[in-house]
């Protein structure tokens, strides 16, 4: 069976919200399963220097916060851009880890869900409540889940995922491998659909 597509994505990242709505039917055309996996980019800037888009110099600052709702237009993605943005999102990819750890299916669930409360709903996905919420919504244990995310092996796992993450050059999100071939940014699903496709080129 072909490799899996990893996913890398940040639940503050709205490139990463539009990806990962087109993702699993892109793979599933080509017999590709997609393997979740969450860094944190706050970590990945303080370590690269990076910053996050609405916080680089004034015109590109501006032109990113235009860009996301005009993207999810075009992809045909609900969006409403955050009250607050960005936001920390440890709890979040956590809760997320321990649901995968249980389910994959239901923490595939959460991650939609997620990422559509944060960017459809204006709802502060790294609030404990909200994450709360959002399990009993998907029909996930609120308090197994609470107890989940506070497990040491839990949050091991988290941090082993950043620290692959930055080993392999992840710099912003999503970044997408493909047989081992890196593409960042949603705007790069018609090359990883082309390589899907055809192979290298």
């Amino acid at each position: 069976m072909p490799a899996p597509i990893e996913f890398w994505f940040d639940f503050s990242s709205p490139y990463s919200y539009l990806a990962s709505e087109k993702i699993e039917e892109l793979a599933a055309r080509y017999g590709r399963k997609v393997e979740f996996k969450p860094t944190l980019l706050g970590v990945i800037f303080r370590t690269t220097g990076g910053v996050p888009l609405t916080e680089l110099v004034p015109p590109k600052a501006s032109y990113f916060a235009k860009d996301f709702a005009r993207s999810a237009r075009y992809a045909g993605v609900p969006f409403k851009h955050p009250t607050t943005f960005p936001i920390a999102t440890v709890a979040t990819a956590r809760a997320f880890l321990w649901l995968q750890s249980q389910d994959e299916a239901l923490a595939n669930r959460f991650l939609h869900a997620a990422f559509r409360a944060y960017f459809s709903q204006d709802r502060n996905i790294g609030e404990p409540e909200v994450i709360s919420a959002l399990a009993t919504e998907i029909g996930a244990d609120p308090v197994a889940l609470a107890r989940g995310v506070q497990e040491p092996a839990i949050k091991d796992r988290l941090k082993a995922l950043v620290d692959e993450s930055i080993a392999r050059g992840v710099f912003g999100a999503p970044t997408i491998f493909v047989d081992g071939e890196m593409f960042w940014g949603h705007d790069r699903l018609p090359q990883v659909e082309r390589w899907l496709a055809s192979g290298p080129f």
